[in-house]
């Protein structure tokens, strides 16, 4: 996890292996912009109420993406090298003599941000807004891009048989579509707008769905992830473009589309234009939730909005989501494995195109390395 780890070979965590010889932990430390190496990286000790995990599944998320193109994610900047990636499942090798709900050999879906427990906010139970908050892959925190973590036990969440590793690490992203779904009080008599079809605006499909909003509508400028929105469950899509111009035209697409009142909206790409698009078509008293952050800064037809009693909302991460998620694996009630398109090894090379393919775009959705 963050505690900590530094890129020096001679000082790296060391692990003994099956034909004992000794083999050091490795991670994949962003150095640069597009600059990804594979180095040594050392583990805190195990404390008492601690878990030492072998990583198995990790995701590439877009905030390691702007990480990766930019060095910084809105307002999370790289200053120094930093292991990427928070996305992740694993298997159990070592616990702490405090931990007792888990035992080596475990599979295990981690929660990547350790809030301090002690200020106004975690104590309110929002802990997702502490803000101490050690968040892998989130400089200066250390993320999961590597071969073993140690990380609090009560942030390791026992898969259920039936749910992979594979599965175990998407509960990260469908975390983020669960807690827009419950700050917009979705339910069976919310009609529910998505903006966006990347792969946050498809978990969050997926999380409307589970919730039984009784009819969705996902709203993309992409041909190919608007299929795959049908695909999964959408019961419209609607084509849009990048010109704030069309808003008014494609508000009453988006209406025709729903036929019924908007009763929520979800903003997963965060740009003035789906915002305001959002905001148009939203039924007077209704909600919109801004989700993505396409743009530091918006500029947004609030008025009108207000006139009309729309409540804005925004999110940050998620709380409290890991058992929900696990469960509606399990249950069968979400399918988030054809969202993971691509599937990569954990080589430097293969990092490298691994995160190529992701910042691509294209018909990569969800780019996930097996370790």
């Amino acid at each position: 996890m963050g505690k900590g780890g530094r890129p020096d070979g001679g000082d790296g965590f060391k692990e003994a292996s099956r034909d004992g010889c000794e083999q050091e932990n490795m991670a994949a430390w962003l150095l640069g912009v597009n600059t990804l190496k594979i180095q040594p990286f050392k583990l805190p000790n195990l404390g008492p109420r601690d878990v030492l995990i072998r990583l198995k599944a990790v995701g590439i998320c877009g905030s390691d993406v702007h990480h990766f193109k930019n060095m910084r994610c809105a307002d999370f900047v790289v200053k120094e090298p930093m292991v990427i990636g928070h996305e992740c499942a694993g298997i159990v090798e070592e616990v702490g003599s405090e931990v007792k709900h888990l035992v080596p050999g475990d599979r295990v879906a981690l929660e990547p941000g350790i809030n301090c427990k002690r200020c106004e906010l975690c104590k309110q139970g929002r802990y997702n807004l502490c803000p101490e908050m050690k968040f892998f892959g989130s400089p200066p925190t250390h993320g999961c891009l590597t071969n073993q973590v140690v990380h609090p036990g009560y942030l390791c969440f026992k898969l259920p048989n039936n749910v992979s590793l594979e599965e175990g690490a998407m509960c990260e992203p469908l975390s983020v579509g669960v807690h827009a779904c419950r700050r917009a009080n979705v339910g069976p008599e919310t009609n529910v707008l998505v903006m966006g079809a990347g792969p946050i605006g498809l978990v969050t499909l997926l999380a409307a769905r589970a919730f039984e909003a009784p009819r969705i509508v996902v709203a993309d400028v992409n041909d190919h992830r608007l299929s795959v929105a049908k695909a999964l469950g959408a019961h419209e899509i609607v084509k849009v473009s990048t010109n704030i111009e069309e808003v008014a035209e494609e508000v009453v697409k988006i209406k025709e589309a729903m036929g019924t009142r908007v009763d929520v909206s979800i903003d997963c790409a965060g740009f003035n234009k789906t915002m305001a698009t959002a905001l148009s078509a939203t039924g007077s008293g209704g909600r919109v939730c801004l989700v993505g952050m396409g743009q530091r800064e918006l500029t947004l037809p609030l008025t009108s909005a207000a006139a009309r009693e729309v409540d804005v909302i925004g999110i940050f991460r998620y709380k409290n989501t890991w058992p929900l998620c696990l469960e509606l694996l399990r249950s069968s009630k979400v399918d988030v494995k054809p969202l993971i398109t691509h599937r990569f090894g954990f080589s430097q090379k293969e990092v490298e195109k691994a995160f190529e393919t992701s910042a691509g775009g294209g018909n990569a959705i969800k780019v996930m390395f097996n370790l």
